[in-house]
């Protein structure tokens, strides 16, 4: 098997912001003058189809579900008492974490929740801020549960006591029902 096709259909695969998907189908398609390859997925938390060329599928950041080895040191992260260093100014806060999240690094989206959750609980977030801390539980949430076979309600029963740990409130989302899978 190629680099570009190491994954199979029925794997499961994360895909950067947008959480854990399925790989339902694999297709040429002409482009220029040759095939291309693609990934076909359907991303499990709101079942959005997304075509992904299989040459490009490292550099967009699509990877394997995470090991629960790494999970564990992540949930460890997220219970340490330390503080989650990030900007001041929100308009480059804003930049750091989004860029964090683009990048498909589950311990970098714990990263983004951990410093959002600290600064919710110092000040209100904004609107913006808010929609990422939301977003990060969910990507977080989905797939520590597919990786250990969780339901969504007790994904984020271990991300809130993990927390618990170093004393931070999970706030509630604001539109729970995006949390489905």
């Amino acid at each position: 098997m190629t680099a570009s096709l190491s994954f199979r259909i029925g794997d499961k695969v994360v895909y950067p912001n947008h959480g854990v998907g399925v790989i339902e189908h694999i297709s040429s398609r002409g482009a220029g003058e040759s095939d291309q390859l693609f990934y076909l997925l359907r991303i499990e938390s709101s079942n959005l189809r997304v075509m992904v060329p299989c040459a490009n599928a490292v550099n967009v950041g699509m990877r394997a579900l995470t090991q629960a080895c790494e999970l564990a040191t992540i949930l460890d992260f997220l219970g340490r008492p330390e503080a989650v260093a990030s900007s001041t100014d929100w308009k480059w806060r804003f930049k750091e974490n989004s860029d964090k999240m683009r990048g498909g690094s589950l311990g970098q989206v714990a990263e983004v929740l951990k410093s959002l959750v600290q600064l919710h609980q110092a000040k209100p977030l904004s609107f913006r801020e808010k929609k990422m801390l939301d977003r990060s539980v969910i990507l977080l949430a989905g797939e520590m549960a597919s990786a250990h076979n969780l339901s969504q309600t007790e994904a984020l029963t271990t991300l809130a006591a993990a927390l618990e740990k170093a004393a931070l409130v999970l706030p509630p989302l604001e539109q729970p029902e995006d949390l489905h899978v």
